[in-house]
């Protein structure tokens, strides 16, 4: 059997966010693939999110006009390439390969701390290349070769597991989707788990807040505090048999990710509790779907049930929370998060279902009852 794991970066993050500072204990997607025991490649990627400085552009495996961060930011742009990156490293094969740096290239990516070796200058062009005695490798060859040595059942994966936050988790319902109408890569199954999945304003087509039969469990964590206009979250509609399992909990949108500033964004950090919580059932979730991992906080149930004490102590402070935002403030009347049920907006509470548990609309703060998790556990 051949687990392959695909960690979506969101929007400005990138693979290196496990050594961002803005995040406490490093940002939860990077820190995640860090951690991850297996052969990169071969059982597992990441792949930056849209805006983060095209730090990755030297080992996608498709072309990429290379996107600034402002149309990244604002509307996702690189994504759909980073979709076509993810299907070939799955099939081990790649539509295009980094044989040259242009000098721009060469120094955003030295600017930015990247390793870079083996560089040859030519006319206008710094060309990049590995050179192993008489062989020349790209990037792009030497990750196949990975791939076809460490994947010993075969190339084609036989389940994905998806990890995304913010728009890397819109991402890994496109990923999911694209399979899913792929003839090789339909009929793998997927686990997701998605943290706080935001797409950016005219961002709720099909592709992006729909799930099909290829899924089998869906988590997904909220923040039930943000209140930034054009972060309105995601809680996509799936198949009748998908598993899935829905959790709003207090702060804001980097807050589940690590970044415990009391006011989510830069302040003083203060607020652990809810970055340590999603993080706990990230390793639980991937563990159980065949991901090893190092590092693993392997909370007890006493702890867990302190930490929801903490935040149900620090009430006062979430709330506080939803009066900074990116943007400009918006809600929907009832002093809730707007999500989109697909692309049907709503309040948290106007959930229901029974695929949504609980079915009675989910703004009780329900995650302090242990029994809640077990089906996740």
């Amino acid at each position: 059997m051949t687990v392959l794991t695909v960690y979506l970066c969101g929007t400005g993050s990138n693979s290196f966010d496990n050594n961002n500072p803005t995040f406490w204990q490093g940002e939860l997607v990077s820190t995640l693939a860090q951690n991850n025991q297996g052969r990169e490649f071969a059982q597992w990627f990441i792949v930056d999110g849209p805006g983060s400085g095209n730090l990755q552009e030297d080992d996608l495996w498709v072309e990429s006009p290379n996107y600034s961060d402002i149309k990244g930011s604002l509307f996702g742009s690189g994504w759909e390439e980073n979709v076509k990156h993810a299907l070939c490293l799955m099939k081990g094969n790649f539509d295009w390969q980094r044989e040259k740096l242009t000098e721009e290239q060469y120094n955003q990516l030295k600017k930015a701390g990247i390793p870079i070796e083996d560089v040859k200058v030519t006319g206008s062009f710094l060309w990049r290349k590995y050179d192993y005695g008489d062989r020349q490798v790209t990037q792009q060859q030497l990750q196949q070769q990975i791939i076809r040595i460490f994947r010993k059942d075969g190339i084609i994966p036989t389940q994905v597991n998806l990890v995304g936050w913010s728009r890397g988790g819109i991402t890994c319902h496109m990923l999911a989707n694209a399979m899913l109408a792929d003839s090789q890569l339909k009929d793998i199954p997927v686990n997701i788990f998605a943290i706080d999945p935001v797409p950016g304003p005219l961002n709720f087509q099909p592709e992006k807040v729909t799930l099909g039969k290829n899924v089998k469990e869906y988590v997904g964590f909220y923040a039930r505090d943000e209140r930034s206009k054009g972060f309105t979250c995601v809680i996509p509609t799936v198949a009748a048999d998908t598993k899935m399992h829905i959790f709003p909990i207090s702060g804001r949108h980097a807050t589940l990710v690590g970044n415990a500033s009391i006011d989510g964004s830069e302040g003083e950090n203060a607020l652990y509790a809810p970055g340590l919580v999603v993080r706990h059932f990230a390793e639980v979730c991937l563990t159980r779907w065949g991901c090893d991992l190092a590092n693993k906080l392997a909370l007890t149930d006493t702890q867990i049930t302190g930490y929801h004490t903490d935040i149900a102590n620090d009430a006062d402070k979430y709330i506080a929370m939803r009066r900074k935002t990116y943007s400009i403030h918006e809600s929907t009347g009832k002093d809730e998060r707007k999500v989109s049920l697909g692309k049907e907006g709503k309040a948290f509470s106007e959930i229901h279902g029974g695929q949504y548990n609980p079915s009675v609309g989910l703004t009780a703060d329900y995650l302090s009852n242990q029994q809640l998790y077990d089906v996740i556990k």
